[in-house]
């Protein structure tokens, strides 16, 4: 799937990710646990490391002790927003440079309308096939890296 086919994936920025260690850490965070986990488990067929965090405060505790390379973030959830998490993840010198993904059912001119900053490196709709996503991961690799990341996934739609 290529990203310029789907009109609810899209990068925002050029920011890259660099897999030193060969296999990509990907933090994923929902506030409904089944939908994170199910996620997880989805992008783990891919040749990467996920861990799941089931809201925005655990996200940023788990961002800052883990250092993944990426963050699939929900934005509506309680007590910390997708918008706030990512923000403070941004602001922190150990997590700035973490490629950030909403990942939400909100459309995206309503997710970019509420940017503070560039929390937010790309944008997913739910409801896209997991191989969406890892075309928009893949797109951020570095350089001949990409192939560690395999796109095996056609037919899976998370919620």
């Amino acid at each position: 799937m290529h990203l310029r086919d789907n009109k609810r994936v899209h990068a925002w920025t050029n920011r890259r990710i660099s897999l030193r260690d060969g296999q990509m850490r990907i933090l994923v965070v929902d506030d409904h646990a089944v939908a994170a986990e199910a996620l997880a488990a989805a992008l783990s067929l891919e040749n990467t490391v996920c861990l799941t965090a089931f809201g925005g405060v655990e996200a940023i505790s788990t961002a800052r002790t883990w250092l993944p390379h990426a963050i699939v973030m929900d934005i509506s959830m309680p007590e910390c927003t997708g918008f706030e998490a990512a923000l403070t993840l941004r602001r922190d010198h150990t997590t700035s440079s973490t490629a950030i993904i909403a990942f939400t059912a909100l459309d995206e001119t309503e997710v970019q309308r509420h940017l503070v900053d560039q929390e937010f490196d790309g944008y997913c709709q739910k409801g896209q096939s997991p191989s969406a996503l890892i075309a928009l991961l893949m797109g951020m690799v570095l350089g001949d890296n990409a192939h560690l990341i395999h796109g095996n996934l056609t037919s899976i739609v998370i919620p």
